[in-house]
């Protein structure tokens, strides 16, 4: 069960690199962008070289007993350190390409001496899952263990007390991400204190092996969870807002495409619904369809209407905002109604426009969206805009 957790996890992490590649190919000058690719395969790949049966088939088409080892130890501390990294770039400043640039020298190091120390110790005999602790004590893996650990001990405090520190500072889904990423980041430094106190255990002749096959690998996934999810946040976070005001804003206009509905199927005014679309798209469809409505009402609009409106509702409401949305939906209600009168009495004729005396149109701009979904929550709620359609019904009626 862990294993197929471990490549779950993976599987999705590299699927997350694979959605970013067409941005990085076309932005492969951007090191933000690099960095968080390089921090979603490393996250995967500490995933997949930990898990157990990649270590047995690593160390079994090698030929080399523990092979695995010094793999998942470097993707461990180079995921570290490409958390800190993002950080740096995230952040930005005016020395980050310098900043940046010292961490992956440093850590670079530090990958060599891992590998220079696997390669001069000598560990003949297989462990998958307790390496740490039955070579604690061997000449040149013990340094290698201790290389790895104190290297990712470093990056993961850094990049938690970088990532709290700056929290405190913004709001929003960035606060969000680096909150979580710094929790997942002490997660992390838990992973390598715990198999720190098993190894420097062997050392005193204890035997805490449980502490390092048990606890560690809990502390390592969690932290690599929260750390990705806290990269994610303020990359997603954005975006679910906005589909969320978007599905919002269409439910509001909802009323005011009903009251026009009649007029843009009749007059073969509305575009064809889109499917499988995002809440954004299907906004811009029905804003498109009331536009496109109102425009052909232009002419019916009554101006001294929407002045009576207006100025009623401003004694009424005291919001001038509030009002000038009653006096629109008051008007477009009774322009549906003359169109459609007028429409019924002569087929064939255009609409015809305001007299002379009686200037058509409205003074002011052409709504935009907060003020259209006013105009539709005028229309469900205003009694002024009651009045109008009933008067518009009852002569529509005698008519």
């Amino acid at each position: 069960m862990s294993s197929l957790i471990d490549y779950l996890s993976c599987g999705l992490l590299w699927l997350g690199v694979l959605v970013k590649a067409p941005d990085l190919i076309r932005h492969w000058h951007d090191p933000y962008l690099r960095v968080i690719c390089v921090f979603l395969g490393l996250a995967g790949a500490c995933f997949f070289l930990g898990a157990p049966p990649t270590v047995g088939a690593i160390n079994h088409l090698s030929g080399i007993p523990n092979l695995a080892a010094p793999l998942t130890y470097a993707s461990v501390t180079a995921y570290g350190a490409s958390s800190q990294v993002l950080i740096v770039y995230w952040r930005g400043g005016p020395h980050v390409h310098r900043t940046a640039r010292r961490w992956i020298v440093a850590y670079t190091f530090i990958l060599i001496g891992i590998a220079v120390t696997f390669a001069l110790g000598r560990t003949p005999v297989e462990r998958r899952t307790d390496l740490d602790t039955y070579y604690a004590t061997t000449p040149f893996i013990a340094e290698m263990i201790v290389l790895y650990l104190a290297g990712h001990l470093a990056a993961v405090s850094v990049t938690a007390v970088s990532a709290l520190r700056w929290a405190r500072q913004v709001h929003g889904w960035l606060r969000a991400g680096l909150i979580t990423l710094g929790v997942g980041s002490l997660c992390g430094a838990g992973y390598s204190l715990t198999k720190f106190a098993a190894v420097i255990a062997r050392w005193c002749g204890q035997d805490w092996t449980r502490l390092g096959t048990t606890v560690s690998p809990v502390a390592a996934g969690l932290g690599a969870v929260l750390t990705v999810v806290g990269v994610l946040i303020p990359l997603t976070g954005p975006r679910l807002t906005q589909w969320r005001q978007a599905r919002r804003t269409y439910a509001c206009l909802e009323p005011l495409e009903h009251e026009l509905a009649e007029l843009l199927t009749r007059r073969a005014l509305r575009l064809p619904r889109p499917r499988w679309s995002s809440p954004a798209t299907r906004l811009v469809w029905r804003q498109t369809s009331i536009h496109n409505a109102l425009g052909h009402l232009d002419a019916f609009f009554d101006r001294a209407l929407y002045e009576r409106t207006l100025e009623a509702a401003a004694r009424t409401t005291g919001d001038p905002e509030q009002a000038e949305a009653t006096a629109w939906a008051a008007v477009v209600t009774a322009a549906v109604a003359e169109e459609r009168q007028g429409d019924a009495e002569e087929r064939d004729s255009a609409p015809r426009p305001a007299p002379a005396d009686e200037p058509g149109g409205l003074p002011d701009r052409a709504p935009g969206t907060a003020l259209l979904v006013s105009i539709a929550d005028a229309l469900t709620r205003s009694p002024l805009v009651a009045r109008v359609r009933t008067g518009t019904t009852e002569g529509s009626t005698r008519a």
